[in-house]
């Protein structure tokens, strides 16, 4: 049985942080990802690139690129006899075209049903034969495959990686039958679950231009017209060397892997990477509302504000102050138990809500939302929900944040990154998703600097500038009856999350 993940972009709490597990809550999924948000870039401050604490045997971390384009990534750390190996390829949902939305997702399943020498399934009992334990996830910007081994297993997870990479192959009745696990899974995790709906939904309104309308499980119509030649197309146009990053770290030697590297991928034949052609969401000229009904026992709203993004060049250049204001202003409205959100809305004895939440994603290949939440007390309704939400961003535009405030969620983003660097294979997801999102190595270190130097008076700042009306969508879950006769769908084989 195989874990494959499709992952929203409402869940992905920064670029070089995998999605939190699409189980929890919409609002705790924020919750948690705000505390993420910034720590791999604070806690790096002070540990450097090496990602381990003091007295550890770590090194710096290795970049180069072999002949035929692909990256290859290294980051020794020999505290413990076990590697992590992962292979990055920057191609998600965003690059479908329309009336194939769910390919991207539907070919990492695929990519487990063999090639000419491995047989369907072979590739995850030889990873468990190994001691080791391996997955795989989808993004709306990228898609990513892991194996984490002893070390002295290494040479035999690259080769299996790299064989799969250049010679992923299966027939017509295993694709027929891998979509309908997909199918099946997104009617368990989308079409049974309203919050899931109600965001589709939400970001099919919210976006008229850009590929991040579409979701990455795909639409149920395009899952029922997708053909194998559909799968295999996008495997030979995306899933190419220069295209794609080997991440390993772990008890290793950079010229170890390099070699290793150099006998297994480097022989994969070079095809041309096709130019992507840019995307530009319109701008928005008032607001938006949607009415969603679905079974549920409570409402729910979500408010999308449309915000800046960080990108690379904004490294070089210091420029994106306003992104990373936006990033601890949502630390600040919801970053920790008792945030002002939480506050303010879920703990007066005449509260308003059972719970809220707030989040910013502040990099990516596509725009940017910051996002409002909530499940209103009884008694309360939706609007009031979103009356008090807004209240809350447009106090902190009125007047601002404590530095009390600010130092609080900056020393929990330090004291959480130094326990979740202890983990290789965190470190290795880092370094692979800052190369996927277009980050140079030492983009940690530089955000370190910029984030500790977020004022009271930018994060006030942007308060002010980005939550009117002309920015924002409000979808609103509508509960309908639910039908108690119905049994709980059961997690199809292939796709447990």
């Amino acid at each position: 049985m195989k874990h494959h993940f499709h992952l929203p972009a409402r869940f992905l709490a920064r670029p070089w942080s995998l999605s939190l597990p699409l189980l929890l809550s919409p609002i705790k999924a924020l919750r948690l990802g705000t505390l993420a948000i910034a720590a791999v870039a604070l806690s790096a401050g002070a540990q450097g690139l090496t990602g381990a604490t003091p007295g550890t045997a770590a090194s710096p971390v290795v970049q180069y690129t072999l002949r035929n384009g692909l990256t290859v990534i290294v980051k020794p750390d020999h505290r413990a006899p076990t590697a992590v190996h992962m292979l990055w390829v920057r191609v998600g949902s965003m690059d479908e075209v329309d009336g194939t939305s769910g390919v991207a997702h539907v070919l990492e399943h695929m990519m487990f049903k063999g090639t000419p020498t491995v047989k369907a399934g072979d590739f995850s009992r030889k990873v468990a034969a190994l001691g080791g334990r391996e997955n795989a996830f989808t993004t709306k910007d990228y898609t990513g495959y892991y194996q984490q081994i002893p070390a002295n297993r290494l040479a035999e997870v690259m080769a299996l990686e790299a064989d799969r990479f250049a010679n992923n192959q299966w027939t017509d009745d295993d694709f027929r039958k891998e979509l309908e696990v997909v199918k099946e899974e997104r009617r368990m995790r989308t079409e049974d679950n309203p919050h899931a709906r109600l965001h589709e939904a939400l970001e099919s309104t919210v976006f008229t231009a850009s590929p991040y309308r579409r979701p990455v499980v795909g639409w149920m119509s395009d899952l029922d017209a997708m053909t194998p030649d559909d799968a295999r197309e996008f495997f030979r146009r995306w899933y190419t060397p220069a295209n794609a990053a080997v991440v390993v770290a772990g008890d290793v030697e950079p010229e170890q892997v390099r070699a290793l590297a150099e006998k297994l991928y480097g022989g994969i034949p070079v095809r041309a990477l096709p130019t992507r052609k840019p995307r530009v969401e319109p701008e928005q000229v008032g607001l938006r509302r949607l009415e969603f009904k679905a079974p549920a026992e409570q409402a729910y709203v979500a408010l999308a504000f449309k915000v800046p993004s960080l990108v690379a060049a904004d490294l070089e250049t210091g420029e994106g102050e306003d992104a990373l204001a936006l990033t601890v202003l949502s630390a600040v409205l919801n970053g920790y138990e008792g945030a002002r959100l939480d506050r303010a809305l879920t703990q007066p004895d005449d509260h308003v809500a059972d719970d809220v939440g707030a989040g910013y994603g502040f990099s990516g290949r596509g725009p940017k939302l910051f996002m409002l939440y909530g499940v209103p007390a009884a008694g309360k309704t939706s609007a009031q929900v979103e009356a008090a939400l807004r209240a809350e961003v447009a106090k902190v535009a009125r007047d601002g944040v404590t530095e009390a405030e600010l130092a609080r969620v900056k020393v929990r983003w330090v004291a959480g990154e130094v326990y979740k660097l202890d983990s290789v294979f965190n470190q290795a997801r880092a370094l692979g998703s800052n190369w996927a999102s277009g980050f140079a190595l030492d983009a940690e270190e530089r955000l370190i600097a910029r984030l500790r130097a977020v004022t009271a008076q930018q994060v006030q700042a942007v308060a002010a500038k980005y939550f009117g009306d002309d920015a924002l969508t409000v979808a609103t879950l509508l509960p309908q009856p639910l039908d108690t006769s119905r049994k709980p769908r059961q997690v199809p084989v292939g796709a447990r999350h």
